[in-house]
């Protein structure tokens, strides 16, 4: 027996290995997953470790502080975040898709908003991309330079927070016993919940609350930029 048990040992270091190897899919995984399961504070280098079921000098082997655990994230999520009307499409129908698309991703992971909205874009190709591309479709568009970012920041800041109102609880606007103080407010209430809106692209029909909110204030903010652009200066292209 004992000549045949380096055979065996053999045959078991051959083989698959008992985890998954770890790389920066399975770390942007678990990370997502920890941050789902316990909020932004619960992303920690020992508590991702334990998740991964490794050592965390496996982990640092990989990520060398929770900074690249966030760009590796940020990148993750900026990569599902629809930039293809940005190739050819009208400008207007561009960024109402890039819009939608980019609310759609960050409604998933809201957590994430307060530290994604803040963090340096620095080292995150895939986050890279999808700016440079939506700059791209700007600067198409005839947009002055100096004004693009502001545009896009503008954009973002309603974005962001249109995120965090598709998961607001559907009662959030009853007045309660108030609802005798605030007539007008409890009616406007009231209206809207019988009411439809926008969907994506504009077309009417039945939609959630959050989504005729957001649908109107995105067309609001698209034909106010453009207005905006319409008065700046000319864009001079090469």
């Amino acid at each position: 027996m004992e000549n045949g048990a380096p055979a065996v040992e053999a045959r078991r270091r051959a083989g698959r290995p008992p985890h998954p190897v770890l790389g920066p899919g399975r770390i942007t995984k678990a990370a997502l997953r920890l941050i789902a399961r316990d909020g932004y504070k619960g992303l920690t280098m020992s508590a991702l470790a334990r998740l991964l079921n490794v050592a965390p000098s496996a982990l640092y082997n990989h990520v060398s502080s929770k900074q690249d655990v966030l760009l590796l994230v940020e990148d993750h999520l900026m990569a599902g975040v629809d930039i293809s009307g940005f190739e050819a499409g009208p400008w207007h129908q561009a960024v109402r898709g890039w819009a939608w698309s980019y609310r759609n991703v960050f409604a998933r992971h809201t957590p994430l908003i307060p530290v994604i909205a803040v963090l340096p874009v620095t080292n995150a190709p895939q986050t890279v991309k999808m700016y440079e591309a939506v700059t791209a479709g700007f600067h198409a568009a005839g947009w002055p330079p100096d004004q693009i970012i502001d545009a896009i920041v503008a954009l973002e800041s309603f974005i962001f927070g249109s995120a965090f109102d598709v998961n607001a609880p559907a009662e959030i606007f009853n007045a309660g016993e108030l609802a005798a103080d605030a007539p007008l407010f409890t009616q406007a209430v009231a209206s809207r919940a019988s009411g439809s809106g926008s969907g994506p692209g504009g077309d009417e029909r039945p939609v959630s609350p959050s989504d005729t909110a957001f649908g109107l204030g995105l067309e609001a903010l698209i034909d106010g930029l453009w207005a905006q652009r319409a008065l700046a200066p000319k864009a001079r292209h090469p």
